[in-house]
């Protein structure tokens, strides 16, 4: 191993859960969100540093409509674990809506909020009308948007020159990131100065490609003086390769050539390959999605994630 090799591996590999909070069948919604706050409070103990969940509308194996509400309930029955959105669908609301549930957030649980911010509608056309309109008008906008809502986390906003603040102003605001799964969104991470989340289990964008668009681009400021960067994988892991192909064979992927970036296996080649994709990425953060269709299973595999990947570190 050169001493690249060896400076690298031993470098804190930090893990986080998102969370689609899956509807499963045969289950109720209430039996979903619990599931998710336990899902949190595992992996609080086990070791991954965030917790983020995702926003969709009006789809039916999903529960995971309203972010803002339920961080608030994750926040309460853990204690440390970060708490992200992944994403806020920015183009669907107000700003000062957003900013609004945020710093309540961030006033809940100091040091502890992220805003993860997307473009994406988050379900079908329909459901987007009736949840905002002319979508495609707002993502136009989005620029415009963009700004106030830093403004207003920031304090300087004015409507009509009048100062107008998201209230209550916690004093540590929700660290601000930009999710996406192509060149838009590096570039708006960039220029507003905010972290950079790339969605690989989604996309077919090359990852290096995206994420050295983020870092030459990025713009320096007070709200974040260095470009910083997180991957999500898909991530499936059972004790034996069989298992692992198996459950990740229960996963429905919109498009199965997505399939070839997930890291699939047992626990030690997950690890390796996350370790691999640290150094390749020169990254040291990773958000894990988990969707198999069974909730001991799902929680299975992000334990033995963690216990390798920990003890990895450990060995070292």
């Amino acid at each position: 191993m050169s001493m690249q090799s060896q400076s690298l591996s031993i470098k804190r590999l930090n893990l986080g859960v998102l969370d689609m909070v899956p509807l499963l069948p045969s289950n109720r919604p209430e039996q979903a969100v619990q599931r998710a706050g336990e899902l949190a409070r595992q992996a609080e103990a086990w070791g991954y540093t965030r917790y983020w969940t995702s926003e969709h509308h009006d789809m039916e194996g999903l529960a995971s409509s309203s972010p803002e509400v339920l961080l608030s309930h994750i926040g309460a029955v853990t204690k440390t674990i970060k708490l992200g959105a992944g994403a806020i669908l920015l183009p669907h609301y107000s700003p000062v809506k957003v900013a609004e549930w945020f710093h309540l957030l961030a006033a809940l649980y100091p040091g502890r909020v992220e805003l993860g911010l997307g473009r994406a509608p988050g379900g079908g056309p329909h459901a987007s009308m009736a949840l905002s309109g002319n979508f495609l008008q707002h993502v136009t906008e989005l620029p415009q948007t963009m700004e106030a809502l830093l403004a207003l986390l920031e304090g300087t906003y004015e409507y009509e020159q009048v100062p107008v603040f998201a209230r209550p102003m916690p004093e540590q605001p929700p660290a601000v990131w930009m999710l996406g799964t192509n060149r838009k969104s590096a570039e708006y991470a960039a220029q507003y100065s905010t972290g950079y989340v790339f969605g690989q289990f989604m996309s077919e964008q090359q990852t290096e490609e995206m994420l050295s668009i983020y870092r030459s681009s990025f713009q320096p400021s007070n709200r974040m003086d260095k470009p910083r960067t997180m991957v999500a994988v898909g991530a499936v892991c059972a004790l034996t390769n069989e298992l692992a192909q198996q459950w990740a064979g229960q996963i429905s992927l919109g498009d199965p050539a997505m399939r070839a970036s997930w890291l699939v296996g047992t626990p030690s080649d997950i690890a390796e390959r996350l370790r691999g994709l640290q150094i390749k990425y020169d990254n040291d953060e990773f958000l894990l999605v988990t969707p198999i269709p069974d909730y001991e299973q799902r929680l299975h595999s992000y334990r033995l994630i963690a216990e390798a990947v920990n003890s990895n570190l450990d060995s070292k």
